[in-house]
Order: structure tokens, then sequence, then C-alpha cells
């Protein structure tokens, strides 16, 4: 992580971290009464957005760390829960949605790792299965050059059994993970494109080689895998070319080990599409036949989409016919025509991730948690 400067909310001036991470990142630290002020900054510069990948503001989440996914109404949500420990990401995708969502965005991190960790007992001490990830508002590993929190996650999660942790990333920052006793209830997650797109619109990302070995590495750690194609990017060739992805990850990767693959096309807000004009001009993803959707974002009509997901659904099912394949924010009329079913059919989309986490990571529903306490 390539820091320009540090700005510290006087309210965690003193605590421990910001002295570790000024050092780590050797980047000038000033403390802030009021960080409006670093937001002001970027309000000024030519590229907020990339001007806000090269501050960090150190500060703390005046809300709660644990929250639900920020889904619609009007397609099918997987009833997942954001641990919301950092915000923005020092990699750069054209399609990011971060770039429009944060006003204007910037790196922040929150140091009150304490409330963090009591939010999470009490997930904890439910019993119920749980399925939580750091990488909604971040990538979940563009931190472990300077903070110890994956370290702390990874444990927790170990020593309890309802709940599963998902690191969603496109680094290869997995050092830090080799000699942690996991469990089996921290599932490492890559989201996947092909060669061509992570080239055009995926700076500063790991190369698809790359992501798959470190998949492989943490296999070999224990560690149970997820693999997430969104976005799917329709373009001259792309069944070929995805199809050639999914034979490379199976090459390295067992089924069995794999606890679900979400898929989901490109879509965007529509004042998304000048920033990826100016910013990635090289880039051809807006110019796609899209249409309003039901939630305001530009999707691809419908029969297009299908039949991208259906020739990568065979794909996948040629190598990895049981692994549980999910859609993120897609509604019953393309669940039925691409997967042939809904998720109705099999008691709820939550339902069904939370089998695949019960199977693959063994984790235990609250009465098998009672009976072993018994």
């Amino acid at each position: 992580m390539k820091i320009a400067s540090i700005y510290v909310d006087r309210n965690v001036a003193a605590h421990p971290l910001v002295m570790r991470i000024c050092a780590q990142l050797q980047a000038p630290c000033k403390t802030v009464a009021d960080v409006s002020t670093v937001f002001h900054e970027l309000e000024q510069a030519d590229d907020p957005i990339q001007r806000g990948k090269e501050i960090l503001l150190l500060t703390e989440n005046k809300g709660p760390f644990i929250k639900k996914c920020p889904g619609t109404r009007t397609y099918r949500c997987c009833d997942y829960r954001i641990i919301h420990m950092a915000s923005f990401c020092n990699m750069d995708c054209a399609y990011c949605i971060l770039q429009v969502y944060f006003h204007p965005p910037v790196l922040q991190f929150f140091l009150n790792h304490e409330k963090l960790m009591t939010e999470l007992e009490q997930v904890f001490a439910t019993g119920v299965v749980t399925r939580l990830g750091t990488g909604e508002f971040t990538d979940s590993l563009i931190w472990e050059s300077c903070t110890d929190l994956t370290r702390q996650l990874v444990t927790a999660f170990a020593h309890q059994h309802s709940a599963v942790l998902e690191l969603k990333t496109k680094t290869i920052n997995i050092d830090i993970l080799k000699d942690l006793g996991h469990n089996r209830k921290t599932i490492l997650s890559w989201s996947l494109n092909t060669e061509r797109i992570i080239r055009t619109d995926e700076r500063r990302t790991s190369s698809l080689n790359a992501r798959l070995k470190a998949a492989e590495q943490c296999q070999d750690w224990g560690y149970p895998l997820s693999f997430h194609f969104d976005p799917l990017v329709i373009y001259d060739n792309c069944e070929q070319e995805y199809r050639a992805v999914i034979a490379k990850l199976f090459e390295r990767i067992s089924p069995d080990n794999v606890v679900w693959i979400s898929l989901g096309s490109f879509r965007f807000m529509p004042e998304l599409k000048p920033l990826i004009q100016i910013r990635f001009p090289e880039s051809k993803i807006v110019y796609g036949e899209f249409i309003p959707g039901l939630d305001g974002k530009m999707r691809y009509f419908k029969p297009l989409r299908i039949a991208l997901y259906r020739e990568i659904i065979a794909a996948i099912r040629s190598h990895a016919p049981q692994v549980t394949i999910y859609f993120c924010m897609e509604d019953d009329e393309v669940w039925r025509h691409s997967l042939g079913f809904i998720p109705e059919d099999k008691g709820g989309l939550g339902k069904m991730l939370d089998e695949s986490a019960i199977r693959v990571c063994g984790l235990m529903v609250k009465n098998q948690i009672n009976d072993q306490s018994d």
C-alpha cells in the first residue's frame, strides 16, 4: 500500500495502532480535529478518486461494524452480513461502485476494534448460522502490511462454531494466513475475470494466474474457498474466455473445497459512466447493450445476461457438478431460465448458502452447539 499522507482523527490519536501504521507506511502523519477537512481536500483534487487512494484516514467507526448487505428489494439478496472495518481500496477497477458510493471516496481504516469484537461475540452467542465478510466496502487483504486485524478475525472465528468469515480479494496478500489456526471457519475468496478485463479494467490488481496460485496455496493450508465472477462483461468471444478461466480454476482447485461461486453481470449507476469514460478511456465496458433495471442501475438486456449465465454455469458444472452457484442481484426469471429453479424451491437463497457453509466449513446449527455443550 503506497500512501502519500496519513490523517489521524483526533479522537483516535492516542490509539497504539496509529504509531505502528504510520511507521509501516512511512508517510507524513497529521492529526486533524475535524475529518471533514480531509474530504474537502479531496474535492479540490483534479482526480478526487485517484487522490482518495493515496490518502489514508485513521478514524473510528461510530456506527455498527456489522451490517446487513445493502441489497435491494427488487432483486434476490443473499442475507450476507458486512463487517465494515474499512472503506475504499488502493487498487483501481473501472467498474468499482465505490467511486460513486462514497462522496468523495477516501481510504479509511477504523481503529476501535474492541467494539467490533464485542459485536462479533454477540453474533457468535446466538448460535445461528451466519455468513460475514469484510470485502463489501474494501478489499479484505490490502491492509495486511500495517495491521493484524485479519489475524484477530481469523482467530476469533476459529473459536466458535456457527459463523463463517469470508475474506474477498483481488490480491495475493496471503502470507499472514499461513500458520493461523483457522478451523475452516474462514473462507478465502477471489474475484475472477478474464485476462482481458483484468488487463483493461482492473488496474493494480494481481493477475489471474497469481490469484489462482494464491487460492491453491490457501487450499493447501486447509482453508475453504469461494469465487465470484462479478462483474461478468459481455464482449466478442467472452464466452470462450470465461470458459478458459473456469478451466484454469479447476486445474488448481478441488470442487469439494469450494463453498460457493457467485455470478453477477456488469451493472452500474448512470453517474458511473462518465467517470469510467474519463478515468479509463481505453475501457469498452460501458458501451454494451444496457437498459435501466428495477433498481435504477444500467443492466445488460435480460436475454443477453441469461445466455452468458447459461454458458458459464455449464462450464462450472462440467468441472464441479455439486458446487453451489448463486446470482448476486438477479430476479426469479433469470434464476429459472439460467439455473432451472428459484431460491424458494430450495428454502430460500440464505438457506442454500448456509447449508453450503455447514457442509464445507463444518458449521453447526444452534441445537448441535447446545448438544455439544451438554
